[in-house]
C-alpha cells in the first residue's frame, strides 16, 4: 500500500543500531501518494534539547542540511510533511565525534618478537573506570588500525562485524559509536579492546604478502558519559591502559584464527602513547558488516581419517560458530573450502597461487580452538573470515556434535531492493547465485572473490555495478569504496587494479604490479561508477565528489593514448597516422580477459596467459582501451553538464568524438565488421554507441554469426559478457539470447548450476566433468547476467535519461518457455511492482507507478501506453 505520508527517511551516512553522521548529512526520503509535481516539502529538525528548525525544500533526494552544521554527539529527530500531507514518522540520528573533538590517546601494545603475518596474536587493551550511580546515556566511540572489538563489563558494543573495516588507512579512517548505558554500572568498570591484524597490516592477496599500511597496531576510545544531575565525563585510552596478547592466539583475515581457552593471560605492560600516525577520523556512508544469517549444516559426514565434512549447502562468506568443543584440551581444526574431491574430502589445491616458474603458494583458511572444558564455551572466530561452502573439522578422534555446527554468513548489511522469479526455475537458481555471489564479496568492499584474494578489483565492479544496484541499496556502499579508490589513485592520475591498495603500489611504482596497472575498463570504474549512481539514485555529489578523480583518469589515459604507441603501429608507419594520438594502445591493458579459453587435443583447456605469457602481455588490445577512452570521456563531459561545468563539458564532449572517430577508423571497415572480430569487439562497440547508425545492423548480425559459429555458446570476457545479451536482443536477435541463456554445455551459465554451482565462478569450466576444481567458484562478474531477467526478461528498465527512477519503461522479451515473470524494484521515487503472464495467446501486464513517477508500458507488438502513479493493468493478443 503507498503512503499518503513521505516516508522512508534517511540520511547518507552508515551507523551500526542507530546512523551516526558527519556535521551535514544530506536528508533523504520517498514521496506520498498523489504529491503534484514541483510540490514544496517542510522539514522539521529537533537538535537535542535546543529548539525547533525548519526548512523547504522541493527536493526530496539527498537534501542539502537546510540547518547550522551539528556539533560532535548531537541527536536530532527530523520528519517532513507536505502541504497537503500529515507529518510523517520521525528519523532519529546522532552525530559522531568529529575528528578536532577526539581528546584519547592514540595506544599500541607492546608486541613480543618480529612474528610473521597471519600467525601473530591478538592484543588485549584494558582499562578501568569507577563512576556514580546515575549513568542516563553512555556512547563508545572507538576506531582502530586493525580489526577491534570493545568490550564494556563484558558486554561486546555494537553488532558490526570486522570494525573499522577496510579503507586505505593512510587516507582515510572510520569510527564506530555504540550505545553502552546498559553495560556501564554504578562502581568499578572495565573496558577491553581486542585489536588484530585485519587488512591493516594482515596478509593481502594471492600471494599473501604482509599489507603495507603500516607495522604497528592502534586504537582510540572515546566514553561519553552523561548523569541525571546534568554533568558529563569522558574516559578515553591514555596512559593508565594495559595491554597483552590474550586467548586469540593467531589472527588474521585471510588465514584463520586460533584461540587456546586455556592459554594463561599474557604479561601485561603499558601501552605506547601516540606510536601510529593515522589519517583523520570520519564517519562512513555504508552500512556495516554483520552476521547477517545463519544457517547450520544441511549434512555433517565423517572421514574414514575419523575427520568430519560439514556441508552448509550455499557457497558464502562468514565463519563457523561451535558450540561442541569437547572436553578440556580438546584441539578442533576448521579448514574451509568451496569444492569437495572424489572422496568427499575437502580440498583447496584449485585456489593455491602460482606464478610463472615460482613454486605456488598453498592455499589454507584455517581456524584452531582448544577447549577449557568450561560449560557453555562457544568458538566463534571473528578476527577472521572465509569463503566457503564446506568446513572439515578434525579433533584427532574425540567425538562431535553436529548440531553445533553453524555457519555464520557475514558481509556488509545491504538493504535489497530487487527481486525477480519467473516460470524457469533454472533461471530462478541462476539469479539467487548471482544474488549469493555478490554477498559473498560485498565485505565491506566489493572484492573479486571471497577467499584467495579478497580484492576490491575495479574492473570486477565496474562491470557488476549495474547488477548491484538493481539487487540491493549500494549507494553508500559504493561511495566509501570510491574514496578508497580515490585515495590510492597515483599521483599521475592512473587509478590502481584495486582498491583499497594495501600493497600501496603509489609509494612502490618499481613492482610488478605497478607496472601492470591503468587498464582500460578497469581505471575507468572512477568515471563509470560514480555516473551510475548518479543515474540510479539521482545523487549528483556522488559526480561531485569523484570529478577532480575522474578528470585526472580520462587525462592521464588522454595523454597515455597520445604519447605512447603500441609496436605493430610503429611498425606499420614509423610516423603516427593523424588518428593515432587518440588510440590508447601504447600502455597496459588487461584486454577482454578470461575469455572462453580454447580446448587442446586432449581435452584440456588452453590458458593463454599461462601457455605464451609474453605474447599475451604485448597482444594489441588497443581496440579495448580506446573504447573506453571514447566512453568515459563522454560520461565525463556528461558528468561536467550535470556540474554546470559548460567549458568542460564542451571540451571533453569534442575529445570522445575525436576517440570516438579515431576507433572508427581504426578497428571498423565500411562493413560494419570490426578489426578484431569478436564477440566482444562487437558487443563493446554496439554497447558503447561506437558504430554508425547505418553498420550498426550489420554488426550485430556478425555478432550472431559468431555465437552460431561457437555453437550458439558466448565467447565474450570479464568486460562484455554482461551486454552480450542485452546488445543481441536490443538489435533485433532475442532469440539467440535466449538460446545462449539456456545453453548447458561449456561455457555457459545453467552449466555451472549442473555442476552443483551455488555461486557464479571464475571460470566456465569451474568445475569439470571429472569434478575436478579449477580457480574460484564464487566470482560475481559473470553473474552480471541476471540484469538481463530484471531489464528483458521481467522488462523493467529505466527509461533513457531518466534519474533516479523518475520514469521507466516495462517492455518485457518473451520466451516461449517462460509464460510469467514477477519482480520488484524498490527505487527512489517508491517500490515499482511488475508482474506479467502469458494466457491464452494473450499477455497480460501487471504493474505498481509509486508517487512521482510515470511508466511506458511497451507490449511485444510495439504499442506503447503511459502508466501513471498506482496500479496498471492491460493485456494485449500476441
Amino acid at each position: 500500500m503507498v503512503s499518503s505520508v513521505p516516508h522512508s527517511l534517511s540520511i547518507d551516512f552508515g551507523g551500526d543500531r542507530f546512523p551516526v553522521s558527519g556535521p551535514r548529512p544530506r536528508l533523504s526520503w520517498k514521496p506520498p501518494a498523489e504529491v503534484p509535481p514541483g510540490a514544496a516539502y517542510d522539514v522539521e529538525i529537533l537538535i537535542g534539547d535546543g529548539g525547533r528548525e525548519t526548512a523547504r525544500t522541493r527536493e526530496h533526494r539527498w537534501v542539502a542540511w537546510p540547518v547550522r552544521p551539528l556539533r560532535s554527539g548531537e541527536q536530532v529527530r527530523w520528519r517532513v510533511r507536505t502541504g497537503a500531507s500529515p507529518w510523517s514518522e520521525w528519523h532519529a540520528f546522532e552525530a559522531g565525534l568529529f575528528d578536532e573533538d577526539w581528546t584519547a590517546w592514540w595506544i599500541s601494545p607492546v608486541e613480543a618478537g618480529e612474528t610473521e603475518p597471519g600467525a601473530r596474536p591478538a592484543q588485549i587493551l584494558r582499562g578501568s573506570f569507577t563512576v556514580p550511580a546515575g549513568v542516563t546515556r553512555a556512547r563508545l566511540y572507538t576506531t582502530a588500525l586493525g580489526v577491534y572489538e570493545a568490550f564494556v563489563n563484558g558486554e561486546r558494543a555494537g553488532t558490526a562485524e570486522l570494525t573499522p573495516g577496510s579503507t586505505s588507512y593512510d587516507r582515510t579512517l572510520y569510527a564506530q559509536a555504540s550505545d553502552v548505558t546498559a553495560a556501564v554500572r554504578p562502581g568499578a568498570n572495565t573496558i577491553e579492546i581486542v585489536l588484530s591484524d585485519g587488512w591493516f597490516r594482515g596478509q593481502v592477496g594471492a600471494f599473501r604478502e604482509p599489507a603495507d599500511w603500516g607495522s604497528r597496531l592502534g586504537a582510540r576510545l572515546e566514553l561519553h558519559l552523561a548523569f541525571a544531575d546534568g554533568s558529563t565525563r569522558v574516559v578515553g585510552t591514555g596512559e593508565h591502559w594495559t595491554g597483552g596478547p590474550g586467548r586469540i592466539t593467531r589472527a588474521d583475515l585471510m588465514a584463520g584464527q586460533t584461540t587456546d581457552f586455556l592459554a594463561p593471560r599474557g604479561p601485561e605492560r603499558s601501552v605506547l602513547l601516540d606510536a601510529v600516525t593515522a589519517p583523520p577520523i570520519d564517519w562512513s556512508p555504508a552500512p556495516p558488516v554483520r552476521r547477517v544469517e545463519r544457517r547450520p549444516a544441511v549434512s555433517v559426514t565423517q572421514l574414514p581419517t575419523g575427520a568430519w565434512i560439514a556441508d552448509f549447502g550455499q557457497n558464502a562468506s562468514g565463519w563457523v560458530t561451535l558450540t561442541d568443543l569437547g572436553p578440556a584440551g580438546t584441539r578442533t581444526v576448521l579448514d574451509y573450502g568451496e569444492h569437495l574431491d572424489p572422496a568427499g574430502d575437502l580440498t583447496t589445491s584449485h585456489l593455491d597461487a602460482t606464478r610463472p616458474g615460482e613454486p605456488p603458494v598453498p592455499f589454507v583458511q584455517r581456524d584452531e580452538v582448544v577447549s577449557s572444558g568450561a560449560a557453555g564455551e562457544v568458538f566463534e572466530p571473528r578476527h577472521t573470515v572465509h569463503g566457503f561452502q564446506y568446513a572439515r573439522l578434525d579433533r584427532g578422534g574425540v567425538p562431535l556434535d553436529p548440531a553445533g555446527i553453524v555457519m555464520q554468513v557475514v558481509h556488509t548489511d545491504l538493504r535489497p531492493t530487487g527481486t525477480f522469479a519467473c516460470g524457469d526455475d533454472d533461471l530462478n537458481r541462476l539469479h539467487e547465485a548471482a544474488r549469493w555471489s555478490f554477498r559473498g564479496n560485498a565485505v565491506d568492499v566489493p572484492t573479486d572473490c571471497p577467499h584467495r584474494e579478497r580484492l576490491g578489483w575495479t574492473g570486477d565492479y565496474q562491470v557488476f555495478a549495474p547488477t548491484a544496484v538493481r539487487l540491493y541499496d549500494v549507494a553508500g556502499f559504493t561511495r566509501k569504496w570510491l574514496r578508497s579508490v580515490r585515495d590510492d589513485q597515483l599521483p599521475d592520475g592512473c587509478v590502481a587494479n584495486f582498491s583499497p591498495d594495501g600493497r600501496r603500489i603509489k609509494e612502490h611504482p618499481d613492482v610488478l604490479l605497478a607496472m601492470m596497472t591503468g587498464s582500460a575498463g578497469w581505471g575507468d570504474a572512477i568515471v563509470l561508477v560514480p555516473w551510475l549512481l548518479y543515474e540510479t539514485y539521482g545523487d549528483r555529489e556522488a559526480l561531485a565528489e569523484n570529478w577532480d578523480a575522474m578528470v585526472r583518469w580520462v587525462d592521464w589515459a588522454r595523454e597515455t593514448a597520445r604519447t605512447s604507441r603500441h609496436p605493430s603501429r610503429v611498425e606499420r608507419s614509423a610516423e603516427p597516422l593523424p588518428h593515432e594520438e587518440f588510440l590508447w594502445d601504447g600502455s597496459f591493458h588487461w584486454g577482454e580477459w578470461i575469455e572462453p579459453k580454447a580446448r587442446a587435443e586432449d581435452g584440456s583447456l588452453i590458458d593463454p596467459v599461462q601457455a605464451d605469457p609474453a605474447a599475451w602481455f604485448t597482444a594489441d588490445k588497443g581496440e579495448v582501451g580506446t573504447a573506453y577512452l571514447a566512453r568515459s570521456t563522454a560520461t565525463l563531459a556528461a558528468t561536467a553538464q550535470v556540474l554546470g561545468r559548460a567549458d568542460d563539458a564542451a571540451r571533453y564532449a569534442e575529445l570522445a568524438d575525436r576517440v570516438k572517430d579515431a576507433w572508427r577508423t581504426e578497428f571498423l571497415d565500411d562493413r560494419g565488421r570490426a578489426a578484431a572480430d569478436t564477440q566482444a569487439s562487437y558487443v563493446r562497440a554496439l554497447h558503447f554507441g561506437l558504430v554508425p547508425e547505418n553498420l550498426r545492423t550489420a554488426a550485430a548480425a556478425r555478432l550472431v554469426e559468431l555465437v552460431r559459429e561457437a555453437g550458439t555458446h558466448l565467447g565474450t570476457g570479464l568486460l562484455s559478457t554482461a551486454d552480450l545479451l542485452p546488445v543481441l536482443a536490443d538489435h533485433g536477435h532475442a532469440d539467440v539470447a535466449y538460446e545462449v541463456l539456456f545453453q548447458r554445455t561449456y561455457p555457459s551459465w545453467l552449466g555451472m548450476l549442473d555442476r552443483g554451482a551455488t555461486t557464479i565462478w571464475e571460470d566456465w569450466d569451474g568445475v569439470d566433468a571429472d569434478g575436478t576444481a579449477h580457480a574460484s567458484l564464487n566470482h560475481y562478474s559473470k553473474g552480471a547476467v541476471v540484469r538481463f531477467l530484471h531489464t528483458h526478461t521481467l522488462g523493467l528498465r529505466q527509461a533513457e535519461g531518466s534519474v533516479a527512477w523518475e520514469s521507466f519503461v516495462v517492455a518485457p522479451v518473451l520466451h516461449a518457455s517462460i509464460t510469467w515473470a514477477r519482480g520488484t524494484f524498490d527505487g527512489p521515487q517508491g517500490l515499482i511492482t511488475v508482474e506479467w503472464h502469458v494466457e491464452s495467446e494473450e499477455l497480460l501486464i501487471i504493474l505498481d507507478v509509486p508517487p512521482a513517477s510515470t511508466a511506458t508500458v511497451v507490449f511485444p507488438g510495439g504499442e506503447e501506453v503511459t502508466a501513471g502513479e498506482g496500479r496498471f493493468a492491460d493485456r494485449r493478443k500476441l
